[in-house]
């Protein structure tokens, strides 16, 4: 007889604790396969898909979309073959369980990638599961759960509907074959809100407004990012400093190496490039501290590689994507990398692989139309390159007054890792790159080799080395130091 099996929500690892459903994708009576996905949730690193390790039948399912299910909670009952928990013989692959998390993810028996079989309603396994399923005295209890089926495909028309309360299936898609889009969810909002709210039993009025008013509970993406943003704030000493950069020939550059009918490049990836080359050059600032168990510092960690992380917008929110072994890409293949990023950023499919390990972060907040920011350090990394917006300003060049387009850098450090001489040095070396980028053809990524200098143009090598009091130089400009 089939025995019904319990499959509770996996650690998804990097510390979570839990989840929140998305979407359902099986439904109760389904037939399902091994390391079939059942379920979408929302971590605080992604969107993912869990699949589960048993095979048969599907007899319930826990939690609904929007609600949050701890790790180790109940997500599906499974009504399985008794010869083991993966279907047995009616799989063309040997029964066994399954390691896997996330899709793509996991251990099978012997180390060998077993093939995935398929699960025939019609064969031995899909008909004793149903029959156990439809058995009056069931295995175990159970909570079976049978929604009806909404036509929403997109996450976010989900938590729009579930924050200003309205029922999905109450309501009729516009979009194709009856889909439910967001702008149904608000036309069904703002028609709630024109319709006058009864007063509480002692008649006093109320309004729809004051009906939304309350606390707002922080869940997934939005919880994680007040978390480290409190960290950061709590723990690290923080220091900014700022220097205007003219930018009209790194505009030129782009505007050159994207004349040809090679990949186009943009200012990011030529930014990550400076980026990286002055870290080669800094890599004191490429580190974090360690604390012991009381949060008092206790050592530096200095990283060998370069993991840049950028700060991308995307629907879930302010989300950090890392380039793995930036030090080692090209400005070419930096940009690939970025659009690749910026792309699974903006489909909310990036995995929490591609969330985390970051050692520098890069921050164009230019794109907002703002000059300057004093941002929080990404934790539990020790500084962020910021960028703002580049605009045409008067600028003295070659000794003559002209209009350039002067762009805002600032750099904000953990105070514990430097002083500020070389964090001054750091930020002066990136503004020499920005405003003669031809230097990047004479600098090789990853390494701090002294370039042959050009008549003209500073030379980029030298560290900041202190010249006295309140003072560094770096190169040939001299930057204002810091206690």
């Amino acid at each position: 007889m089939p025995v019904v099996r319990e499959f509770t929500l996996p650690d998804l690892g990097e510390g979570l604790t839990g989840a929140e459903v998305v979407r359902w994708m099986v439904e109760v009576g389904e037939v399902i396969a091994v390391d079939q996905p059942v379920v979408e949730v929302e971590t605080a690193k992604a969107v993912v898909e869990v699949p589960c390790p048993y095979g048969g039948v599907v007899t319930a399912r826990f939690g609904e979309p929007g609600e949050e299910v701890p790790v180790g909670a109940a997500l599906v009952t499974v009504a399985v073959s008794p010869s083991g928990d993966s279907a047995g013989a009616d799989l063309d692959a040997p029964s066994g369980g399954s390691g896997n998390v996330l899709v793509g993810y996991g251990t099978s028996e012997g180390g060998k990638g077993a093939r995935r079989g398929r699960v025939r309603p019609g064969g031995p396994v899909g008909r004793a599961a149903l029959a156990a399923v439809t058995a009056p005295p069931a295995p175990a209890p159970v909570r079976p759960v049978a929604p009806a089926v909404v036509a929403v495909i997109s996450p976010l028309v989900r938590r729009s509907a579930r924050e200003h309360g309205i029922d999905l299936a109450a309501l009729t898609g516009s979009g194709p074959d009856g889909l439910i889009l967001r702008a149904d969810v608000d036309r069904a909002v703002a028609a709630a809100a024109a319709v006058p709210v009864a007063g509480p039993a002692n008649g006093s009025p109320r309004s729809a407004a004051a009906t939304a008013e309350g606390a707002v509970p922080l869940r997934g993406l939005r919880r994680t990012i007040a978390e480290k943003l409190t960290l950061s704030h709590r723990e690290i000493p923080a220091a900014t400093c700022w220097v205007d950069a003219d930018a009209t020939e790194l505009l030129a550059l782009r505007e050159q190496l994207n004349g040809g009918s090679g990949p186009r490049i943009g200012l990011l990836a030529l930014l990550a490039r400076i980026s990286t080359a002055a870290l080669a050059r800094f890599p004191e600032l490429n580190a974090s501290v360690e604390c012991d168990a009381s949060g008092a510092p206790v050592a530096l960690r200095r990283h060998s590689v370069v993991h840049l992380g950028f700060a991308a917008q995307s629907e879930r929110g302010l989300v950090v994507p890392v380039v793995r072994d930036a030090h080692l890409l090209n400005t070419v293949q930096l940009g690939a990398e970025l659009a690749r990023l910026t792309e699974s950023a903006r489909a909310s499919s990036l995995t929490p692989a591609e969330l985390t390990g970051g050692t520098f972060t890069l921050n164009n907040y230019g794109v907002f139309g703002v000059d300057g920011s004093t941002p929080l350090i990404n934790h539990p990394e020790a500084a962020m390159l910021g960028v703002g917006r580049i605009i045409a300003k008067p600028w003295v060049h070659q000794g003559e007054l002209a209009v350039r387009q002067v762009t805002q850098l600032s750099f904000t450090f953990d105070h514990r890792v430097c002083d500020g001489g070389t964090a001054g040095g750091f930020l002066r070396f990136v503004a020499l790159v920005v405003q003669h980028p031809g230097l990047l053809r004479r600098l090789r990524s990853g390494r701090g080799a002294r370039a042959r200098p050009t008549p003209g143009v500073p030379d980029p090598a030298p560290r900041a080395t202190a010249i006295g009091r309140g003072s560094v130089a770096c190169g040939r400009a001299v930057c204002p130091g810091f206690a």
